[in-house]
């Protein structure tokens, strides 16, 4: 059997496509997998847990983060900070472990450029009317925030092909296998990390 070795991967794709779900079924398919866990500024929210949902920093210890190169990337959203801390995440990788993390396009693309051995998996509804449908289905959003999220689809859906593999969430089970093989795949192949050189 070919060994297998540590990977950082990032399922991501448009709001409604099933991240969460794919993300947990994959998790629990492979038992030497982690979910990264992201760097914010919030505040938690009940029920959350430091260092289990996020790592909880004020902006100073944010900002000694980014200045100390210590996110593979980082984002503002909703008027908070959000990153994916290196070290935890290159530990893991060199322990054999999947790191899976859960961002959004443009910190994948970053973490592709500073990793290329990252695995980046774009979930792709069967199509924008089933994507619309699932996102009207939550009923937790007016109209207005439903279009907003539509409109981001639209702009994320054409970034697609800048991925390693794009996998239609049309059945999950089979969407599931198939980002597992892709998994698998890119686990079996040779590396080339670039902070070893």
């Amino acid at each position: 059997m070919t060994q297998q070795r540590g990977l950082l991967v990032v399922i991501a794709g448009p709001s409604g496509v099933g991240k969460g779900t794919v993300h947990t079924r994959v998790r629990e398919a492979l038992p030497e997998s982690t979910l990264s866990i992201s760097a914010t500024t919030r505040s938690p929210r009940p029920g959350e847990v430091e260092g289990v949902h996020y790592r909880f920093v004020d902006r100073e210890g944010f900002d000694q983060l980014v200045g100390g190169n210590e996110l593979y990337e980082w984002a503002e959203y909703a008027g908070h900070s959000y990153g994916t801390p290196r070290r935890p995440a290159r530990e893991a990788v060199a322990r054999g472990q999947v790191v899976v993390l859960d961002i959004e396009l443009q910190g994948a693309l970053q973490i592709k450029e500073q990793d290329p051995d990252a695995l980046l998996v774009f979930l792709v509804p069967p199509s924008f009317e089933e994507l619309e449908r699932r996102l009207r289905g939550r009923g937790t959003e007016d109209d207005a925030a439903v279009a907003r999220r539509l409109e981001r689809a639209r702009e994320e859906l054409a970034e697609g092909d800048r991925f390693d593999v794009q996998v239609v969430n049309d059945d999950l089970d089979r969407c599931v296998e198939e980002v597992l093989a892709a998994i698998d795949h890119a686990r079996t192949s040779p590396p080339h990390h670039p902070w070893d050189r």
